[in-house]
């Protein structure tokens, strides 16, 4: 991790946390896993202040820890995850644009508390909701919980693991940390609840005269009340989906630029049947038959199957190779090349960046070195059609920026070649976060693959 990151996790932690959790945190992405003592020793922090802090960065999904043999717990940041705060309120508005207000604040507030059940959270969102109603107006319960579910679904939140059912038991002495486990097929399996009731507002009584919070009160008799129904069952955002959602949506939208409208809503349609049945890591998706999407297209899109089959038929035959024929079974087999849409996709970002900041003539250098991997200064001359002194400067531009690298070939006296160096890009000079997360996509896919 670079020291500009290290940076920016830091300002994140401490915008969100505060001081103490920043320095706990920064520490463990600085040295790595460690445990308790030595991070109270490294810190001079307190053991109290220490525990808290960590129990806030695991709550948050930002830490985890590993017991090892000897019963000792080390903890590990997660650095990738801390960054990730940075795409909140791309996550929150992605939900408010699929699932409207009540969508938002159920995405919002697992994000601002890291974990929550799904009775608490029903709750404290129809609470939220009824304070922006009308007087008289309320939300109800109901409303929220089939939002709620409706998220599940399509797996934009997910259950937390839980803690093994034998480490619950009352024999034998418990482990130093718990194991927590989770069955895939229970990961986004809704509690039946029976959660009947309206958002509260609040009440202005509750404050004196001075607009003070009162002093701590005794406890109602209403603390009594009856248990939790789903007690133990935490639910979190699924970053993984959203992120699989702004993969499609860039999929979507160049296929939209680069044919027409209804090739990109055949696109949308298979992207949409496959959004639960394929990872989020995978490199295609499930095959789909010409008949299946067929029957998947949006209610109103009338376009015959004839039609149909010759779109897909042109897609598959593009060189882009956004769509792929896997059989011809069922009319026909097609899947979506994940990996491949990805990478044009991070190429035409490169290009672009390339082409805004250095011009077109450098662009279509760079496009080249993109295409041979490998070129000589000469090729570049000859190839490019661009005069020796004048490729000469836009490869030293392109070279001190780290566009390109610059590569000596062993044995061969004074032969250098030019290669391209995606994974080098300056991000943070580059404002867009959709460009940002398809190159970051595309090299998390390359990686996956080897």
């Amino acid at each position: 991790m670079t020291q500009a990151e290290i940076k920016l996790c830091s300002l994140l932690l401490q915008e969100h946390f505060g001081e103490i959790v920043e320095k706990i945190g920064v520490h463990l992405i600085r040295t790595g896993s460690q445990p308790i003592r030595v991070i109270v020793h490294d810190t001079g922090t307190s053991l109290d202040q220490v525990k808290k802090a960590l129990c806030v960065l695991i709550q948050h999904n930002l830490v985890i820890y590993q017991v090892h043999r000897r019963g000792m717990v080390e903890y590990e940041a997660q650095c990738s995850r801390v960054l990730r705060m940075l795409r909140y309120p791309r996550y929150i508005y992605t939900a408010k644009t699929l699932y409207n207000d009540t969508g938002e604040l159920i995405v919002e507030e697992l994000l601002l508390n890291g974990k929550m059940t799904m009775s608490a959270l029903v709750k404290k969102v129809a609470d939220r909701l009824t304070e922006t109603m009308e007087d008289g107006k309320t939300m109800d319960y109901a409303e929220v919980s089939s939002t709620f579910v409706r998220l599940a679904d399509t797996h934009f939140v997910q259950r937390c693991p839980l803690v093994h059912a034998t480490e619950n038991s009352d024999s034998g002495p418990l482990p130093p940390a718990p194991t927590l486990v989770i069955n895939e097929k229970d990961m986004y399996l809704v509690p039946k609840l029976s959660l009947i009731g309206k958002g509260k507002r609040r009440r202005s009584s509750e404050d004196d005269a001075t607009g003070e919070p009162k002093a701590k009160r005794p406890k109602h008799i209403t603390d009594n009340k009856e248990p939790i129904p789903d007690d133990g069952i935490y639910w979190q955002a699924n970053l993984d989906r959203f992120h699989q959602h702004f993969r499609d949506q860039a999929i979507v939208s160049a296929v939209a630029n680069r044919m027409d409208q209804t090739s990109s809503e055949i696109v949308r349609t298979m992207l949409r049947m496959s959004e639960v049945t394929t990872p989020s890591s995978a490199p295609f998706t499930q095959p789909l038959s010409s008949n299946e999407i067929f029957r998947s297209l949006p209610v109103g899109y009338n376009i015959s199957k004839q039609v149909l089959d010759q779109y897909l038929t042109l897609l598959a035959d593009d060189p882009l190779e956004f769509v792929g024929k896997s059989g011809d079974s069922g009319g026909g087999m097609y899947i979506i090349n994940l990996h491949k849409a990805l990478g044009s996709l991070a190429t035409a970002s490169l290009e672009s960046i390339v082409q805004e900041r250095f011009g077109s003539r450098c662009a279509r250098i760079f496009r080249l070195v993109l295409q041979k991997k490998h070129l000589e200064q000469k090729q570049v001359e000859d190839f490019a059609m661009i005069p020796a002194k004048e490729a000469k400067d836009m490869l030293y531009k392109m070279l001190s920026e780290n566009f390109i690298s610059l590569q000596s070939i062993a044995n061969l006296i004074e032969r250098r070649q030019f290669e391209t160096k995606e994974n080098k890009l300056d991000a943070s000079e580059i404002q867009v976060d959709e460009t940002i997360f398809l190159l970051e996509s595309y090299i998390e896919s390359t990686m996956k693959r080897q």
